[in-house]
């Protein structure tokens, strides 16, 4: 059961890296690093401007303080990814609270639907489109970083797992019942990279030694969350990280994640340069539909890879 903050979070904090330090390969090593060992890290001086990043939480927010009506414009149809949802949480099938989300594609402009995009907000495309080109250059960056910390081409994790760019804005409004639910459950990213904006109310926390760990929060850093896809590609060597939110007794909690993912036709496995007669494959390669569609049916990391 969801606590709005556990009484056995640890002071601990994650990396958090500087990737303004002149030395890029001391950078390069802290990111492989943390990703071996956290599966999560926050980068600060990372280059996407600070003005940027309020214009597009302050749009966010303005969305979801839009009359329902409204909202439901771009509502998400049942058969989409995309679109505005609500989900309510309920306690002995009494609703106690609601979290508020917002889906749509950001990368390739193939895949961008703007009928799932708010139109009643100006300039909301134009800050968009702008995030997503700074934060497409900084995930670039970081699977380049990966890339060469397993020995491989700068290219070859974002070939492999990055087909596209999906934006969800989070909204968890106060709720006098925080100590009953969670914002989102504990559970790892089926994606191959999490990056995440949030606002200044924490509620982030990942699971790290037996114990749940709460991030701090810094302001304009970016959270990066290792996820499924990277773990499998990496044969293991990089953390799929355990995560989840809470709720606020008080205060509008938000967030701006940004999944990179492979298309849905796009083969994920381990690389087979990183596996051999002593390091056999820890995964068998498989299309991200129906790596979606195994574990959309719980089924554990071993499950998916022997059903």
């Amino acid at each position: 059961m969801g606590l709005e903050r556990d009484q056995d979070i640890q002071s601990l904090h994650i990396p958090v890296v500087d990737l303004s330090n002149p030395d890029q390969e001391l950078v390069a090593r802290a990111v492989v690093k943390a990703s071996e060992e956290w599966g999560c890290f926050q980068v600060v001086n990372h280059g996407i401007p600070t003005e940027l990043m309020q214009r597009l939480q302050n749009l966010g927010k303005q969305f979801f303080e839009l009359p329902d009506a409204e909202k439901a414009v771009v509502a998400k149809p049942e058969d989409s990814r995309e679109g505005y949802a609500r989900r309510y949480e309920f306690d002995l099938e009494k609703k106690i609270g609601t979290v508020d989300q917002l889906f749509h594609n950001i990368w390739p402009p193939s895949s961008v639907d703007y009928k799932y995009w708010p139109t009643n907000l100006l300039d909301y495309r134009k800050v968009n489109e702008e995030y997503t080109r700074q934060l497409k250059m900084l995930s670039e960056k970081i699977m380049g970083w990966l890339s060469e910390g397993l020995g491989l081409r700068s290219e070859a994790i974002k070939e492999v797992v990055a087909g596209e760019y999906m934006l969800i804005v989070n909204y968890y409004p106060p709720c006098p019942h925080s100590d009953l639910i969670e914002g989102l459950d504990a559970h790892t990213d089926v994606s191959g990279l999490t990056l995440i904006l949030p606002n200044e109310i924490p509620g982030l926390q990942v699971f790290k030694d037996d114990q749940w760990i709460e991030l701090e929060n810094i302001p304009s850093a970016i959270i990066v969350l290792i996820a499924d896809q990277i773990l499998r590609a990496s044969n293991g060597r990089y953390k799929s990280v355990l995560h989840k939110t809470t709720v606020d007794k008080e205060k509008t909690r938000m967030s701006w994640p940004v999944l990179v993912r492979p298309t849905n036709d796009m083969v994920v496995g381990p690389f087979l340069e990183l596996t051999g007669l002593d390091n056999p494959p820890k995964y068998k390669p498989m299309s991200y539909e129906d790596y979606i569609y195994r574990k959309v049916r719980h089924l554990s990391f071993a499950d998916i890879d022997s059903a």
